[in-house]
């Protein structure tokens, strides 16, 4: 099924079905098949979910929604934050490909925001590659609110309120930072939708534009 004829609640309802056989240590039939399978070239791509994600290792969104090859545009980047190269590859998939649904996705024990939290605090010594920076920096405005809180007084629960105000700025920037995506949202349905991945319990929760 061409991935244009798959609404995004449709999308969405396919992840949170995965994702409950991924807690439950179960594996669809087809997912495991499409791994045994080559990819003919000739045949149009048709993802039926674009998936901006973080870079680390614990959190590969095929497995984390018990999806086969071919069925996730997945852009993985530490700290899942949005720059123009994730604008752009946004675009290029759900204008290609006719994928209506744009998931941002953080997880807990986010490295690249406790590394941002870490720069920020006085004594702390933060990244110091300029390329690393150029990551840190588009995530520090999202977390310089909540340092000024009484969460500044609790590590854990500053982290965690970061890595979602993470999750909904990037989603937010998708939404509004790019004349295409709002095109398509207007005009074709396109939905951008963030989400938390829980390393411990492996359960991902909708939380941002999933009512």
């Amino acid at each position: 099924m061409s991935s244009s004829m798959i609404p995004a609640a449709e999308a969405l309802t396919r992840l949170r079905d995965g994702n409950g056989r991924f807690v439950a240590n179960v594996r669809s039939m087809d997912a495991l098949a499409s791994l045994s399978r080559r990819i003919d070239p000739a045949v149009q791509p048709s993802p039926f979910a674009i998936v901006l994600g973080c870079a680390d290792s614990r959190a590969p969104a095929e497995t984390i929604f018990d999806q086969g090859l071919g069925d996730l545009f997945v852009i993985r980047v530490a700290g899942n934050i949005v720059a123009p190269s994730q604008i752009g590859s946004v675009e290029f998939a759900a204008e290609r490909y006719g994928t209506q649904l744009v998931v941002v996705m953080g997880h807990s024990h986010c490295g690249a925001i406790a590394a941002t939290v870490e720069g920020m605090e006085p004594n702390e010594r933060g990244p110091q590659s300029r390329n690393l920076l150029s990551i840190t920096d588009r995530i520090a405005p999202v977390v310089a609110p909540l340092m000024h809180t009484e969460l500044a007084h609790d590590r854990p629960a500053l982290l965690r309120a970061a890595t979602r105000a993470n999750v909904s700025a990037s989603a937010n920037h998708l939404r509004h930072g790019s004349r295409l995506l709002e095109e398509l949202s207007l005009k074709n349905g396109l939905l951008v939708v963030g989400c938390e991945y829980n390393l411990e319990t492996g359960i991902v929760d909708f939380f941002d534009g999933a009512d």
